[in-house]
C-alpha cells in the first residue's frame, strides 16, 4: 500500500493493515517524537514513519535498542510534547529499567507505549502478557479490539497520558497489528509546543523517588475515578451468562457463540489497568455464570477474582484459573468454541483443517551470506579436528543456523545471550565455544558483554554476521547506515575495546575465509570474526537487471556427491529423478555454490 494515503483528510476511509492504524493514530494525536528498536510484530510502523515522518512532522528515530528508545520519548515528554515508543513484547523487557522509573516520574506531554504481543510465538522466543507489566510498573494499560480501534485508542491514549501526567501502555497483538480492516479517518491535531522546565521528580534519587511514588498512585486514582474508567469498554446483548473478554479474544467470541447457537452478554474490556472494578461488577451481580476469555494470562480474571472476594460475590466463575479456557497459546474461534461449549453443556466437534502445507524448517534466503559463513565455519572446525563446539547463537536471521546442515546454535535466550553465555561456557566448558551474533544485535546488546569478555580474560571465538542491515524484522537501519546518519563502524569498536585478534572475511570468498577462520579458532584468546557482506535481499534490489546471474547444474559434469544440498543446503538447490538442479526463480545469482570448496568438479555454471 502507497503510504501516502496515511496523511488522508478527515472522513475518509481506508483498508488499513493494523500497524498502519497506529502511525494514522499518532499522526492524528500530534506526536512530535516517536522511537523504536524493530521488532516484529512491530515493526511495519517503523517502516512507515521512516518515509513519512517528517512530512508528518514527526521526528523519528531508530534506536539501537528499547531502552535508548523508550528515554527518547521520555525526555521529548518531559518537555509537554506528544511522544510514541514502540515495540515487540519481549523488547518492553530491555526497556523495562526505564519503564519504571517513567511511571515514577509521571509526564507532562502525553507519552504512549506501544507493545505488540505475539502469542503463539509466530516470531519470538517466548509468549509474554505485557499487561502484567503494565500493571507492574503501575502504567495506565490499553487493548484494542481490532484497527479501527487501535488508531482511536492510541489518539485517545494521549488525552488520557496527559490528563493524568502519566504513561500509557497499549497492548496490541500479532492478529490485531496484522489484520487489515476498513478504518476512517478523524482529524489532524496541533502539536504542543516544547516548554521544559526543570522538575525534581525527574531525577529520581532516593528522596525524589519516595515523593513520587505517592504522586504515582494518586495519578492511578485520578484515572479510575474519570471518565476514563470505562470510556473504553463495551457491553453487548442480553443473558444471564457473562464473558468478559478484551483486545483481540473478543472477535472470536460472537463467532464462537453463534457457532454454538448460545447467547450471552458480553463486556469486552478496553482499559484492564486500571480495571473499572465498579462497572464490572455490576454486570457480575446480574450473571449466574460468568466467563473469562484473554489471550495471554488470566490477568483481567484475576482482578475481577479478586473483587468478588472482597465482596463476597459468589458465581459461577469459568476462566484460565480453573483450566476451563486455554492458558497458553493464541486464541481462534474454534478454541473459544471449545471452552464455551464446555460453560453451555453442549456438543462442539472442532473444525479440522483440511491438508494444508506441509511442516518444513525454516531457511536461510538463497544468497544469504550467513549460508556462506555457516558452511566455511564448520568446515574450519573439522578441519583443526573441534568435532562438538558450543555453539551460542542469537536474535536474528543467522538463529536459523540452529538448523541442519550447520547444528551451530546450542543457546539463546535473548538479544546479546551469545557472547554474555560464551563468557560462562569458557568459564567452565572443555569444548571449545564459538558464539554467533549479527551486527544489529552486537550494537543492540552485545558491546557490553563483549567488554565483559574482554575485561575478564574469557577465552571464545566471536563471530559477528555483518550484513549491513536488521534483516530478519524488514532490513531496518542499524548504526553502520549512512549517511545522513554517523556510521559506527563495528571493527573500530571491537578493537577499541581492546581486542587484538580481529579478523574481517567476506563470507563470498569461501577459501580465503577459511584460512581465516583456521587462524581465528587457533587463538588462544578472546578474538572476533567479522563476516562482512551485505544481506542478499538488500543487494538485490539495488542491482540493475543486466547484473542478475542465474546458475543451474552442469549434468554431464555432476557426480551427484550432493555437497551442495547436504552441507551447503542452499533453499535454490532441489533434486529431482536423482539430478540436482536449481531453481532459476528462487536463484539469487551469488556465485558461492560454484566455487571449488562447494562443488570441486565445477558443475555449477552461469546459464548464458
Amino acid at each position: 500500500m502507497p503510504y501516502d494515503v496515511l496523511l488522508g483528510q478527515e472522513g475518509k476511509k481506508e483498508f488499513l493493515l493494523g500497524n498502519e492504524a497506529v502511525v494514522r493514530g499518532i499522526y492524528e494525536a500530534g506526536v512530535s517524537v516517536a522511537s523504536t528498536y524493530p521488532g516484529t510484530p512491530s515493526s511495519e510502523i517503523g517502516d512507515i514513519l521512516y518515509v513519512l515522518g517528517n512530512r508528518m512532522g514527526i521526528k523519528f528515530e531508530f534506536a539501537t535498542n528499547e531502552k535508548v528508545a523508550l528515554e527518547i520519548g521520555a525526555a521529548a515528554a518531559s518537555g509537554g510534547l506528544r511522544s510514541f515508543v514502540f515495540m515487540k513484547h519481549v523488547g518492553l523487557n530491555v526497556a523495562m529499567d526505564s519503564f519504571v522509573s517513567l511511571a515514577e516520574s509521571g509526564v507532562r506531554g502525553g507519552m504512549v507505549v506501544l507493545s505488540a504481543d505475539d502469542p503463539s510465538m509466530h516470531s519470538s522466543q517466548s509468549e509474554q502478557d505485557n499487561r502484567y507489566i503494565g500493571k507492574f510498573v503501575k502504567s495506565v494499560v490499553l487493548e484494542p479490539s481490532n484497527p479501527q480501534e487501535l488508531k482511536d485508542f492510541i489518539v485517545a491514549a494521549f488525552d488520557l497520558s496527559e490528563f493524568a501526567g502519566h504513561p500509557v501502555l497499549v497492548r496490541s497483538t500479532t492478529r490485531i497489528s496484522h489484520v487489515r480492516a476498513v478504518v476512517k479517518f478523524g482529524k489532524p491535531r496541533e502539536k504542543n509546543e516544547w516548554n521544559y522546565r526543570k522538575n525534581p521528580s525527574l531525577v529520581l534519587i532516593p528522596e525524589n523517588a519516595y515523593k513520587a511514588q505517592e504522586s504515582l498512585w494518586q495519578r492511578i486514582v485520578k484515572v479510575s475515578k474519570s471518565k476514563y474508567a470505562n470510556y473504553f469498554n463495551r457491553t453487548y446483548g442480553s443473558s444471564d451468562t457473562l464473558i468478559i473478554t478484551s483486545g483481540s479474544a473478543y472477535n472470536y467470541v460472537e463467532e464462537a457463540l453463534s457457532k454454538l447457537m448460545k447467547e450471552a452478554r458480553i463486556l469486552k474490556v478496553g482499559m484492564s489497568f486500571p480495571l473499572d472494578t465498579e462497572g464490572i461488577m455490576q454486570e457480575v451481580r446480574k450473571a449466574e455464570k460468568v466467563v473469562f476469555v484473554e489471550e495471554g494470562g488470566p490477568f483481567i480474571e484475576e482482578q475481577v477474582l479478586a473483587e468478588c472476594a472482597l465482596q463476597s460475590v459468589s458465581k459461577k466463575f469459568y476462566g484460565k484459573s480453573n483450566g476451563m479456557v486455554p492458558y497458553s497459546y493464541e486464541m481462534d474461534v474454534d478454541r473459544v468454541a471449545s471452552s464455551l461449549s464446555r460453560v453451555f453443556e453442549v456438543d462442539y466437534e472442532p473444525v479440522q483443517s483440511a491438508g494444508g502445507a506441509p511442516n518444513r524448517e525454516p531457511v536461510l534466503c538463497p544468497g544469504c551470506p550467513h549460508r556462506a559463513t555457516y558452511y566455511v565455519a564448520t568446515l574450519a572446525m573439522r578441519q583443526k579436528g573441534i568435532r562438538s563446539p558450543i555453539a551460542p547463537t542469537d536474535i536474528g536471521c543467522y538463529t536459523l543456523g540452529f538448523y541442519d546442515p550447520y547444528r551451530l546454535g546450542d543457546f539463546c535466550y535473548s538479544m546479546g545471550s551469545s557472547i554474555g553465555s560464551s563468557s560462562g561456557f569458557s568459564m567452565v566448558a572443555k569444548e571449545k565455544v564459538i558464539s554467533f551474533i549479527g551486527d544489529s544485535t552486537f550494537f543492540h546488546a552485545g558491546i557490553p558483554a563483549l567488554v565483559n569478555a574482554y575485561h575478564n580474560n574469557h577465552n571464545f571465538l566471536l563471530v559477528i554476521m555483518d550484513n549491513s542491515t536488521t534483516a530478519m524484522t524488514g532490513g531496518q537501519p542499524t548504526p553502520e547506515t549512512s549517511p545522513p546518519f554517523n556510521r559506527v563502524d563495528i571493527e573500530s569498536v571491537v578493537r577499541g575495546i581492546g581486542i587484538k585478534d580481529v579478523f574481517i572475511i567476506d563470507p563470498y570468498d569461501l577459501k580465503d575465509s577459511l584460512e581465516t577462520f583456521k587462524k581465528a579458532l587457533s587463538s588462544e584468546r578472546l578474538s572476533v570474526v567479522i563476516s562482512r557482506r551485505e544481506c542478499a535481499l538488500e543487494a538485490d534490489r539495488k542491482k540493475p537487471l543486466s547484473e542478475l546471474k542465474v546458475f543451474q547444474v552442469n549434468q554431464d559434469k555432476c557426480t551427484r556427491c550432493y555437497n551442495c544440498i547436504r552441507n551447503f543446503s542452499c533453499a535454490a538447490f532441489y533434486t529431482e529423478e536423482g539430478r540436482v538442479k536449481i531453481d532459476p526463480e528462487l536463484c539469487d545469482g551469488c556465485s558461492v555454490c560454484s566455487e571449488p570448496l562447494v562443488c570441486p568438479f565445477n558443475a555449477i555454471e552461469v546459464v548464458e
